[in-house]
């Protein structure tokens, strides 16, 4: 629409593109707002394209991005965004700061360190946060950066918060039946991740478990999906799939399976530090100190949450992770997920209108449930038949 604000939204991979879209929701129904998408080159992008095509948003190609001046520009992380032509808004993709980098030149926390927070050496218009916790780590890595950073909270926290009441409803929707519990097994991506060991944990879980009373379903970050290609991830977990495994494709929103979960078994990454939020038992899979930030959520997560045994009986450590759960100390460790829980959608969408020059809309921004998930079983049983 003629004379719109325009903002570029920098989708660099699927990860990314899932954290921006609860940003740009702030700005549903306004009509001076004409928001499109890019993608930069990234060793992660595979699936954006089909992403950016599900969205149904107008993208633009990054050869004609970066010829073209837009009033703001939104990105969840540093790669090629000192080319564009707009005042840029840096966001972090997952909760916290939780991946230490060692053994190279740029050693420290990832996403805090001087190369991601002025890409280019150029720095931001804004660098947004989520936790007090957070802005003293970017003082002591960066501090000519602290002059704009800013402490906004969490969306994820906030709308997987605002579903909690509706668990009932979303174990329902995934088709978790009476009397049967929801295993949610989460994998970030890399050497140290779960998901180099599933080829045993996998068929353990699946053995192990009664199918009359068990569900199991795998939650795989999207970098595992871009790395390996869907094809052959499918492939790999053919025989788990076969054996009653429930595997959530790259582009499905996995926070309406840990609300509904029981248990939840995982890695050192953010799905495992969010689900803290649920209510759900926690049991990781070992807890690689050399790749988790010091002072962060997951650092106190390894030390609050049981570790799964080979020497054990998964049904049996189970039930000792339930006995063991206090919900106080996983609360805590919550808490440190966002310093301002429940009003994200309220100081992002100021702060996006301040660096627009715009007046906000004359209504509360919503901070809405999450969609009703498909049903578990509609995510097929073999790659030529899975999702993509």
């Amino acid at each position: 629409m003629l004379g719109c604000k325009t903002i570029l939204v920098v989708v660099h991979t699927v990860a990314y593109g899932k954290r921006l879209v609860d940003v740009i929701a702030l700005l549903e129904s306004d009509f001076r707002i004409q928001v499109s998408f890019t993608a930069p080159p990234h060793m992660f992008a595979s699936g954006v394209p089909e992403y950016l095509a599900r969205l149904g948003g107008t993208v633009v190609a990054w050869e004609e991005a970066v010829r073209t001046r837009f009033d703001l520009v939104l990105a969840a992380g540093p790669r090629g965004v000192e080319h564009l032509d707009a005042p840029l808004v840096a966001l972090p993709h997952g909760a916290n700061f939780i991946k230490r980098v060692m053994g190279t030149p740029d050693d420290g926390v990832a996403g805090l360190r001087r190369r991601d927070l002025t890409p280019g050496g150029k720095l931001p218009a804004a660098v947004v946060l989520a936790h007090d916790d957070d802005l003293a780590e970017l003082k002591r890595a960066c501090p000519e950066a602290a002059p704009v950073a800013e402490v906004v909270g969490d969306p994820v926290f906030d709308r997987m918060t605002a579903s909690l009441a509706g668990r009932g409803t979303y174990r329902r929707a995934l088709g978790v039946g009476e009397g049967h519990n929801l295993v949610a097994v989460a994998s970030t991506w890399g050497p140290g991740s779960l998901f180099t060991r599933f080829e045993s944990l996998l068929p353990r879980l699946a053995h192990e478990l009664r199918p009359d009373q068990f569900m199991i379903v795998a939650l795989l970050h999207p970098n595992i999906w871009a790395t390996h290609s869907v094809w052959q991830v499918n492939a790999w977990l053919a025989r788990c799939r076969q054996m009653g495994v429930h595997v959530i494709a790259p582009e499905a929103d996995w926070r309406s399976v840990l609300v509904a979960a029981d248990w939840i078994i995982g890695d050192h990454g953010s799905v495992t530090v969010y689900g803290t939020v649920t209510g759900a038992p926690i049991l990781l899979t070992g807890s690689p100190h050399q790749e988790i930030a010091p002072d962060s959520p997951a650092a106190d997560l390894s030390q609050a949450a049981p570790v799964l045994s080979p020497m054990h009986g998964i049904a049996e450590q189970l039930a000792y992770a339930a006995a063991e759960y206090r919900r106080s100390d996983y609360q805590a460790i919550a808490a440190r997920i966002t310093s301002h829980p429940g009003e994200f959608a309220r100081r992002m969408r100021r702060l996006i209108y301040r660096h627009l020059g715009l007046g906000q809309p004359a209504h509360p921004p919503a901070t809405l449930p999450l969609p009703l998930p498909p049903a578990l079983n509609a995510w097929g049983t073999s790659p030529g038949e899975a999702s993509a």
